[in-house]
């Protein structure tokens, strides 16, 4: 079953029961969700679309970090969701394993609602014929014991275990820094 808009709308109520000083900044992003409908999860919908991300810890407090060889920037991992995918946190899950090997069996999720949802500006891509467009990026919190990484080498060049005061988002730094010292 593929994520449909009502998800996202459910996903996004969730998130802001526990953050509803962010409303206003995600206005777009409900926009986003009543333009585009269901299509909302196709990622050929250039008003924007929704993508999944994974910040994963492990008991040291370490987050993983991976180098995203199109964007060329570190980023958590995650992407696109696909039609397979039966929600956002299940879509983070499966970028997670794609990009870094590390399995679902290997992770325990922290919560249902996103850790934080980002809105940002992907840069156009004439090689894909996709125009400039924003990801609606869900970001869902994970635990794990494994540091065995297998990169993904088609999308991402390297990866690190950063103690989580080096991610420079905020307010995901100081989430996940709590949620690291919990």
């Amino acid at each position: 079953m593929s994520i449909t808009a009502q998800h996202v709308r459910d996903a996004l109520g969730a998130y802001l029961t526990d953050h509803p000083d962010e409303k206003d900044a995600l206005a777009t992003l409900r926009e986003g969700i009543e333009e585009a409908g269901d299509s909302i999860a196709s990622r050929k919908e250039f008003r924007g679309h929704v993508t999944a991300g994974a910040a994963l810890v492990r008991p040291d407090g370490r987050v993983l970090i991976i180098e995203h060889r199109a964007l060329r920037e570190w980023l958590l991992p995650g992407g696109h969701v696909e039609s397979s995918d039966t929600s956002l946190r299940d879509a983070a899950l499966r970028e997670l394993a794609e990009e870094t090997g590390i399995s679902r069996d290997q992770v325990e999720p922290d919560g249902e609602a996103p850790l934080h949802i980002d809105v940002h500006t992907i840069p156009a891509n004439e090689a894909k014929g996709e125009p400039e467009h924003l990801h609606f990026d869900f970001r869902f919190l994970f635990r794990t014991t494994a540091d065995a990484v297998e990169l993904q080498e088609e999308e991402v060049t390297n990866y690190s275990w950063q103690f989580t005061d080096m991610l420079t988002t905020e307010p995901l730094r100081s989430r996940v820094m709590a949620a690291a010292s919990a």
